[in-house]
């Protein structure tokens, strides 16, 4: 047998390396029962910090960890965040409270946003230009295929409980961290190249952890409590902070001439309000599926994959389609599809369980509409930018979208509140109209899109 080449053998590595961390953002929801009767002391709102802290932190680095990886080393910056999401898998595993697993969720974040943009930088230099297109669309499929396997395998693991889902991590990580060592070369940037600005990711990170901790904690203090009035305000002020930042510093986590953009910046308030609903719609479907018609996880898992799978055949569709009809006409598609999947489940899902008539159209009408938005998020986002921006504009779209699922996991945490037996149909079914109403107008943000046919310009570089 002919030897595989080097450069797709670089391709495998990384793309293993981002399947792990991509396979996280998934796995995490299916075994949330599990979780919540380990640390049945512990709120809804206080275990949705497992799933949020890790959205926003991640989303906050991966424009300066990708910086960063551009001055200190991209391999060396791989290995390190890959070793970082290893142990901290393992202390996910090992935590004996709700904090230590927060706080290692964290940890994890961190190893997670170092490996994520500097896996393709790393992949792209190996390959001729005209095979790139074809490396980066299976570097981006990675992503489909964590998202179809993540709720059947999370079910199969979380059967010799939860820990597993992390703890499987582990030996992968060690394999890959040793492969990589091996295979992957050096490249950096000029040292001379500005910093990235760490502190401004503090400030986004502190922004937006503020705003969930509001709206989750509503509910139980009181939208017009003081408590939450002032979260809110801090969230305001640390957010004006955070963008009078970006206009002082020469490499902002978020360029503000890029977002004066109309294009990239429709497409980026596209992402957030759609992943506000997919956010909600991912936990909402476990909790259903477990909590009110008493599913087991693991069929649960099996009965959710439906629609990741769904997503992935259709991100081909909408690849294939892109170059006719435009991003505009996909997206606001997707988001419509989407919608209809929460309204098909508003109107025919009862407290009775009855899968394929009920709950399985929902999920695969939902799930279509993944695969039109994503696709037609990024190309929308990187159509006018230079060259030289698309890995920042394809990052600050990255982190619209993990903010987005934090913001819409806090949001169907509010909406959910404590329900009782009697109440619990009726507060899943506003979690759907949420979910319904945030794809919306997602779609409003797509057709706001200028039509694909016309003359794009790139955007100028800033002065």
């Amino acid at each position: 047998m002919k030897q595989l080449p080097r450069r797709w053998k670089v391709l495998a590595v990384v793309s293993a390396a981002v399947f792990m961390s991509s396979l996280d953002l998934f796995i995490v929801n299916i075994a949330f029962p599990d979780i919540s009767r380990d640390f049945s002391g512990t709120s809804l709102a206080g275990l949705s910090w497992i799933l949020n802290a890790y959205a926003i932190v991640f989303a906050a680095l991966l424009v300066p960890a990708g910086r960063s990886a551009d001055r200190l080393g991209r391999r060396r910056s791989f290995l390190a965040g890959l070793a970082l999401f290893t142990l901290a898998s393992a202390l996910c595993a090992a935590a004996p409270s709700v904090e230590l697993l927060i706080a290692a969720r964290v940890v994890q974040a961190v190893g997670a946003a170092a490996v994520f943009p500097t896996s393709l930088a790393l992949v792209l230099p190996e390959f001729p230009a005209d095979e790139r297109r074809t490396a980066v669309a299976a570097w981006a499929a990675v992503g489909a295929v964590a998202a179809a396997a993540g709720p059947p395998l999370g079910g199969v693991l979380v059967q010799a409980g939860w820990q597993l889902v992390f703890l499987v991590n582990v030996p992968i990580g060690i394999v890959l961290l040793v492969v990589a060592a091996r295979m992957l070369s050096e490249q950096r940037e000029d040292l001379g190249a500005p910093r990235p600005d760490l502190l401004g990711a503090l400030l986004l990170t502190g922004s937006i952890a503020t705003l969930t901790l509001g709206i989750v904690k509503a509910p139980d203090w009181g939208w017009g409590s003081g408590r939450v009035v002032g979260l809110l305000v801090v969230a305001l002020a640390v957010g004006a902070a955070f963008w009078a930042r970006s206009h002082r510093h020469p490499t902002p986590v978020v360029e503000p001439h890029l977002v004066r953009e109309r294009t990239f910046a429709l497409a980026n308030v596209a992402g957030l309000l759609f992943f506000m609903g997919f956010g909600a719609m991912l936990l909402s479907s476990v909790l259903f599926l477990t909590g009110v018609w008493h599913e087991s996880v693991l069929r649960a898992g099996f009965e959710i994959a439906p629609g990741p799978v769904m997503a992935a055949l259709f991100a081909g569709v909408a690849g294939a389609l892109a170059p006719r009809h435009g991003e505009r006409l996909l997206g606001a598609l997707g988001g419509v599809l989407f919608a209809v999947g929460g309204v098909w489940w508003m109107a025919r899902v009862g407290g009775q369980p009855h899968y394929a008539t009920e709950f399985l159209p929902g999920m695969l009408i939902g799930g279509a509409g993944v695969g039109l938005v994503i696709p037609s998020m990024f190309s929308a986002a990187t159509s006018t930018l230079p060259p030289d921006r698309f890995a920042t504009g394809t990052a600050v779209t990255s982190m619209s979208r993990q903010i987005g699922v934090a913001l819409g996991v806090a949001v169907l945490v509010a909406i959910l509140g404590t329900p009782s037996a009697g109440d619990a149909l009726g507060r899943f079914s506003n979690g759907w109209a949420f979910q319904a109403g945030a794809a919306l107008a997602a779609a409003a943000a797509f057709a706001a899109l200028r039509a694909q046919a016309s003359a794009r310009e790139p955007v100028p570089e800033p002065a």
